[in-house]
């Protein structure tokens, strides 16, 4: 039994040390200092929650000029379609192919659209973020680990009495500590470890697009045009009531994952998650994809604006307790201080 509690040790240990420093070294590292500045609002709405933050912002800046039309039951018309940038112009192309004009069908359209995907990309390219599927093989390790040092549990214990019951018929007079006992902390490690370098492995935003984040909302924090609104805060800074209505009850249906190891519409709570107080990851937009509440939706994506502490899971609010309607619409609590506003909405 001795020999098999140094083996459990060997095991556990040489993989969480292999875990730790792959995880560790996984994360894109910027080239330049240069390439982590948030070079326009997109960019920040993006860092912020995701393809979901991106399409609601550029939603309510053509509302708030005029060139679309929401109205209910959510359906999308066009008055002036002028785009000034790829974003606006992918809202034009998806909503002349859409047969209806839902807003609910626009908004999950232009969130896989190739413009809104590049921004993505662009982000990973210069380190402020880890591109989708970099990291899965991290988490299922992880998992893995932490799974079967908690099924370990069990069968220690019963290794534990059956070496009880062979020393009783044996006679055995030498005393040894029972196996559980030897293994115990190294099963609890293995659990630890796994479990928090999976969460680890989930995260979107590197430590340099929280850094381009928080310091894009300070330099950004006295503008108030609904698209740096919107990427800062969510949909609960959506200036329009009845607009923000609309991308609320939008937001309430579901936005499956893309299947492609490229695309950024999976869960985009994974963008805040296990993210400290103030590393800029802060309030949300009932981002669209499954995982959250937000005023009954399943759609959130956790993001925020600098001087924002985000706490992935919790119920939508721009501050504790609050609900959807009028506030946050995602899985993250949003601290006042600062927003992700700023310049242009191109």
């Amino acid at each position: 039994m001795v020999l098999l509690a140094v083996l459990v040790y060997v095991a556990i240990g040489a993989s969480s040390a292999a875990l730790i420093i792959r995880s560790a070294t996984s994360s894109p590292r910027p080239r330049h200092p240069a390439t982590t500045q948030i070079q326009h609002v997109y960019e920040a709405a993006f860092l912020s929650g995701g393809p979901a933050r991106v399409t609601d912002s550029a939603l309510a800046a053509l509302h708030a000029d005029g060139r679309l039309v929401i109205g209910g039951p959510g359906i999308v018309s066009v008055r002036h379609a002028l785009a000034h940038d790829p974003v606006e112009r992918a809202v034009f192309e998806q909503l002349a192919a859409a047969p209806t004009g839902a807003l609910h069908a626009l908004r999950r359209a232009v969130m896989r659209h190739p413009a809104v995907q590049e921004v993505g990309d662009g982000l990973a390219a210069r380190g402020l973020m880890t591109p989708p599927g970099q990291n899965r093989a991290l988490t299922v390790w992880g998992l893995t680990q932490g799974i079967l040092s908690l099924l370990a549990f069990p069968v220690s214990i019963v290794l534990t009495v059956v070496s009880f019951i062979d020393d009783a018929v044996g006679g055995a007079d030498d005393f040894s500590p029972p196996f559980f006992a030897m293994v115990f902390p190294a099963l609890i490690a293995g659990i630890v470890i796994g479990f928090a370098m999976a969460k680890r492995s989930k995260r979107r935003i590197t430590p340099a697009g929280r850094d381009a984040l928080r310091s894009y909302g300070v330099q950004h924090a006295q503008v108030f045009s609904p698209a740096h609104l919107v990427a800062a805060h969510g949909l609960r800074g959506v200036p329009d009531p009845a607009l923000q209505a609309q991308l609320i009850a939008a937001a309430r249906f579901p936005v499956s994952g893309d299947s492609s190891s490229s695309s950024y519409t999976d869960s985009t709570a994974a963008w805040c998650a296990g993210s400290s107080p103030g590393s800029g990851c802060g309030s949300s937009s009932c981002g669209g994809s499954s995982g959250s509440s937000c005023g009954g939706s399943s759609g959130s994506s956790c993001g925020g604006s600098s001087g924002s502490s985000c706490s992935s899971g919790s119920s939508c609010g721009g501050s504790s307790g609050s609900s959807c309607g009028g506030s946050s619409g995602s899985s993250c609590s949003s601290s006042s201080g600062s927003s992700c506003g700023g310049g242009s909405s191109s």
